[in-house]
């Protein structure tokens, strides 16, 4: 599973809008029900401003009604970023797949990803 996923993210990733840094990312979630979105980097030229991959397909699974323990899985053409990392842990994702520099897939639970965190509100 975590290959196909993948190779969903890096298929998405070619509609990324990433003029700054030509580094186009995807993202796929994959709720406990099945439903799938999908989510691409999109940049600023105020670049704190630069929505993430993974937090643009949280926020459309987020929009549809989803909530933190709803995603099953988060499938990533790259190794995500220390700040989607802490969203992918308050989210609560136990699979998160990506792309690894070597081209090898890492999957790992968010909180392996991020570990000694501190405790979020349930």
């Amino acid at each position: 599973m975590s290959d196909e996923l993948v190779a969903q993210a890096e298929a998405v990733a070619k509609s990324a809008y990433a003029p700054y840094s030509n580094y186009l990312v995807g993202a796929v979630v994959r709720t406990t029900d099945g439903r799938e979105f999908t989510g691409t980097n999109v940049e600023n030229a105020a670049y704190p401003l630069t929505q993430c991959a993974e937090k643009t397909a949280i926020g459309a699974a987020a929009t549809a009604g989803y909530r933190p323990g709803d995603i099953a899985v988060v499938a990533i053409s790259a190794s995500p970023c220390g700040g989607c990392r802490q969203w992918l842990y308050e989210w609560r994702v136990p699979e998160v797949s990506y792309r690894r520099a070597d081209g090898s897939i890492g999957t790992a639970s968010a909180a392996d990803l991020l570990p000694d965190t501190w405790d979020l509100p349930e």
